[in-house]
Formats: structure tokens, C-alpha cells, sequence
């Protein structure tokens, strides 16, 4: 599987941006999908996570109530819609993928995933 994120840019604090991870693949329908992002010099972190099977989300306290994670099986792509942001969400944001069966806690560590796509740059300005 071969992932793409696209979708960052500049916004100001209060904006709202969504981003996109495209997936190659004919499987993507079966495949938990992640979101991370890293700030400068901080630790690659967990935002949010959608399941392959029964849909299920979760979401880091920090954006929780302001990020939507979902995904369109149709197209092969995993969105993220971040409303409300602040100069804090400033970071890269990485897409990921991994098959199989996995509880949503699970989905919260880096080291499930078996794939990941480059980042996108989310840059909030105050």
C-alpha cells in the first residue's frame, strides 16, 4: 500500500482545513487507517484512527470535538477534518495504514501501523 496525504497549508488560528490520504491498492477497505503528527522537535504523535471493520473512530484528547476523521472506500481515501484549529495543531501530519483485526486503543501506537505515507504540513498561525 502506498500512501499520499495532501490537504495542508497556512491557516489562521480558528480556520478549518481537511486533509486527504490517498491509498493504492485494490485491499484499502480492509485496512485501519491512522493520522500522526509531528511538531518541531516534539515526538511523532497519535490524532486520530478509523477501523476497516464497523467504522469505528478515535481521537486524541487534544483534538477531540474538532477533528472528524472518515473514510470513502470507494475512492481509497482517508480524510481528516480539522475545524477550530490552533497554533498547538501546528505540526506535520502523517497518514497510515495496517490490516487485520485491531482494537481502537491499539490504533494509538506508532507501531501497528505497516505503512505510512509522507506528511503534510499544517501551519496555524495566532
Amino acid at each position: 500500500v502506498q500512501l499520499q496525504a495532501s490537504g495542508g497549508g497556512l491557516v489562521q488560528a480558528g480556520g478549518s482545513l481537511r486533509l486527504s490520504c490517498a491509498a493504492s491498492g485494490r485491499t484499502f477497505s480492509r485496512y485501519n487507517m491512522g493520522w500522526f503528527r509531528q511538531a518541531p522537535g516534539k515526538e511523532r504523535e497519535f490524532v486520530s484512527a478509523i477501523r476497516w471493520i464497523g467504522g469505528g473512530t478515535l481521537y486524541a484528547d487534544s483534538v477531540k470535538d474538532r477533528f472528524t476523521i472518515s473514510r470513502d472506500n470507494a475512492r481509497n481515501t482517508v480524510y481528516l477534518q480539522m475545524n477550530n484549529l490552533k497554533p498547538e495543531d501546528t505540526a506535520i501530519y502523517s497518514c497510515a495504514a495496517t490490516a487485520g483485526v485491531k482494537g481502537l486503543d491499539l490504533l494509538q501506537s506508532k507501531s501497528v501501523y505497516d505503512y505510512w505515507g509522507q506528511g503534510t504540513l499544517v501551519t496555524v498561525s495566532s
